[in-house]
């Protein structure tokens, strides 16, 4: 998704080239809490202040984390007949503990890689519409 059609979904918008503040559809916002900035790949990241999760967020815009990306990452997208269910799982179970472990840094104030933990999330999107027959 292009972040201009994102920020349209969005109320209360404020802000320049690159990096916004709107109000959080998840929930009963008087003033932008929700942050979005877009990277230099086309990939956007959200943060509500007010402590909604991204798929909260994602949820009341209806729609998806891979709208956040602007084309599948990884392996899976344009080969993903040749992938089988249990390829994906085995893909789920690895990326997660890619982002498991980011969490930890995070939670320990260490620095994270966060462009492989924004690959880890388009994966696991990915194998999961893999698992799930999308």
């Amino acid at each position: 998704m292009d972040v201009n059609a994102l920020l349209s979904r969005l109320e209360g918008v404020r802000g320049r080239q690159g990096s916004w503040s709107a109000k959080c559809p998840a929930h009963a916002d008087r003033s932008p809490s929700l942050s979005v900035k877009e990277l230099e790949d086309g990939r956007i990241l959200m943060h509500c202040f007010g402590g909604c999760g991204t798929d909260a967020v994602l949820g009341a815009l209806g729609l998806a984390m891979t709208d956040l990306f602007p084309e599948r990452l990884g392996d899976f997208g344009p080969r993903r007949g040749a992938f089988s269910a249990s390829d994906a799982l085995r893909a789920l179970t690895y990326e997660s503990s890619i982002v498991a472990m980011a969490a930890a840094d995070i939670a320990a104030g260490k620095p994270v890689d966060t462009s492989r933990v924004c690959r880890a999330a388009g994966l696991i999107a990915t194998a999961l519409e893999v698992v799930h027959g999308r």
